[in-house]
């Protein structure tokens, strides 16, 4: 069994310091891209003219804007933080899509109307607008 030279340890040295160093700053860095999206998100949801856009925004707003968020809790959090970052990704993951779906169907049944350009319901071949 051959032990690395003095330099090629102080190489591995400096290679695992510096990546060690990096992973703050790339926390950091998610943490201002969450936000940053949830920012666009919310100026989205405010500015979108109807129900149904607004909900589409609201949805990814909040899936996009999680993830690098939990990312870097993962990134600078210990193994427990890690598996609760996972399921709590899980579970955005799965309910998202679901209670947005749930909120348009209920706006649809509720007779909410479309401001697009000639929207069509094409299952009632009704009008939207």
């Amino acid at each position: 069994m051959a032990f690395p030279s003095a330099y090629e340890a102080s190489v591995l040295f400096a290679v695992a310091w510096d990546a060690a160093s990096v992973v703050p700053w790339v926390a950091d860095a998610l943490v201002v891209l969450g936000i940053l999206v949830m920012t666009v998100g919310v100026y989205g949801v405010v500015r979108m003219p109807d129900t149904y856009t607004r909900l589409h925004v609201a949805s990814k707003m909040v899936f996009l804007g999680a993830m690098p968020l939990l990312l870097a809790s993962a990134l600078t959090g210990g193994q427990e933080v890690t598996l609760r970052v996972i399921l709590i990704g899980l579970f955005l993951l799965l309910t998202t899509p679901v209670s947005a779906h749930m909120v348009g169907r209920a706006a649809y049944l509720r007779g909410e109307r479309m401001n697009a350009p000639e929207p069509v319901d094409e299952e009632a071949n009704r009008d939207l607008a």
